[in-house]
Order: structure tokens, then sequence, then C-alpha cells
């Protein structure tokens, strides 16, 4: 029987790329799309993407502890995006797509901040990191055509050129992570 299911939400950009690489990991039992942060109740695609919301697109992460740490949850999402770009992963620009993590207690809270402060002693990234850590106080779930997005599109442009690269890097580093 499983532990006591945990969560936690985390903004990495795109919530698309965010969504296909924890749906690969072992302990994981469910990735949501959707936004957090912001002042807009239940706001749509566009409204986010107006920047005018204050919303980050974000993953919604349920996994089981006893399978997964929260600082193996965090490895992961500091290894598949960059946490040194204010409000940008690539080509995608603006608030909605900041480097975030909220969280919901404060061990989520003091985890994180002890993984930025080895990183950023560890000299990991060459730049600062400036991942934003909030406490959570929202979620509003995307709308059905973001869901899965990666599993439905995988020969999409954006798929293949930017999903594809970055879930292969994480197979390649992460395999003993990965759902078998």
């Amino acid at each position: 029987m499983a532990g006591k299911i945990e969560e936690i939400y985390l903004g990495g950009g795109c919530f698309w790329c965010t969504e296909a690489v924890f749906q690969e990991v072992t302990g994981v039992t469910e990735v949501d799309s959707g936004y957090s942060g912001g002042s807009v109740e239940n706001p749509s695609y566009e409204e986010v993407c107006s920047g005018r919301t204050g919303h980050a697109e974000v993953v919604r992460i349920r996994f089981d502890p006893d399978i997964i740490t929260l600082r193996e949850v965090l490895e992961i999402f500091f290894d598949t995006h960059d946490p040194t770009t204010l409000n940008r992963q690539g080509h995608d620009v603006g608030e909605q797509y900041r480097s975030v993590i909220f969280y919901v207690d404060n061990n989520q809270r003091e985890v994180a901040q002890s993984m930025i402060r080895e990183l950023t002693e560890s000299k990991k990234f060459r730049k600062p990191i400036v991942t934003a850590l909030e406490p959570f106080k929202n979620f509003y779930s995307s709308e059905s055509y973001h869901k899965n997005y990666y599993r439905e599109n995988e020969y999409a442009p954006y798929c293949t050129f930017v999903i594809s690269p970055k879930l292969e890097k994480f197979r390649k580093s992460k395999p003993m992570l990965l759902k078998r």
C-alpha cells in the first residue's frame, strides 16, 4: 500500500515540457498542467499569456514520498529547465514562463531553499539562480487541450524541437527514476 501522497507546484517554463518529464518519473502518481500564483480566478490560457494575471504555467505534481523524495523531484526540476533566466525559457518569454516553486508547507520551502543554496555554492549554473519560492495560494487546471500534450502531439514541431530533446537528456541522465 502506498504512503501518503504529497503535492508540489512547479513552474519551469512551458507546462507541456514539465508535464512530459514528470509523467515518466517513478513515484509520480499524477501530473496536471495549470496556472498558479496570480490574482485572476480560473484564468484562461489566453488571459495567462497576456501577462496580466500574474499566473505562471505550472504543473501540480502528486508523488509518493516513499518512492521518490521531494529532493529528487526538485533535482529533476532543476535539471530539466534553466533556473537562471528571468521570465523566460528558450523562446517562451513572459512572467507566465518564470521559474517558480509554489511550496505547500515549511518542509517544501526549506528543502527548496537548501537545494538552491547548494546549487549556487557548487556553481552548477554559470549564472545566478532566479527561481522564485512562493507560498502556494491557488491552482487552476488548464484547458483539456493542454493535458498530455506531448503524448498526444509528439510529432508537432514544438514537441519535436523543444520537448523531445529535453526528454532524451532526462532519460539518459536519470534512467533509475523512469517508470518501467
